[in-house]
């Protein structure tokens, strides 16, 4: 049994050196020139929700006018009321004149020409303005790469 070992080890030996010599080939690149391009887009949206309440913090009374007098001296309304607005879960409450009792206004001179205007702004709300809008951003990027050997 040991003969047969050393025979097959004797053989392999004698083909081992007997094979030519391993040898690698170098690898070279075998491009002359390139392009790499590259595209990236991002886009980005925005939702904005913009409310804006305008308040009066005041009253305004005016009374003008031609060929008339009040009634009993009395120019400016003399009781006030108090007022209370909700809205989208804002309570406000403010107080004002009672428009009940603005004064009272005579002619002068029956018959003749007059000119009258009268007008009675309370505080409170007054504007509520509500923007909604969506903005939607797009970006797109290019990348030329050239390269030679």
């Amino acid at each position: 049994m040991w003969t047969a070992i050393w025979i097959t080890w004797g053989v392999l030996s004698v083909i081992a050196l007997a094979a030519p010599e391993a040898q690698s080939i170098p690898v070279v690149p075998n491009f002359q020139q390139g392009t790499l391009k590259s595209t990236t887009k991002t886009t980005q949206k925005i939702t904005e929700v913009i409310n804006s309440y305008d308040y009066r913090t005041g009253y305004e009374y005016t009374a003008s006018g031609t060929n008339v007098t009040p009634v009993g001296g009395v120019i400016a309304p003399n009781k006030l009321t108090t007022t209370t607005n909700s809205l989208n879960g804002i309570t406000s409450t403010w107080t004002g004149l009672d428009p009940a009792s603005k004064p009272e206004w005579k002619l002068v001179e029956q018959g003749a020409s007059f000119q009258f205007t009268e007008t009675l702004s309370g505080p409170g709300l007054t504007n509520h303005t509500a923007i909604n809008r969506t903005t939607e951003i797009e970006s797109l990027t290019e990348t030329l790469s050239t390269f030679t050997q």
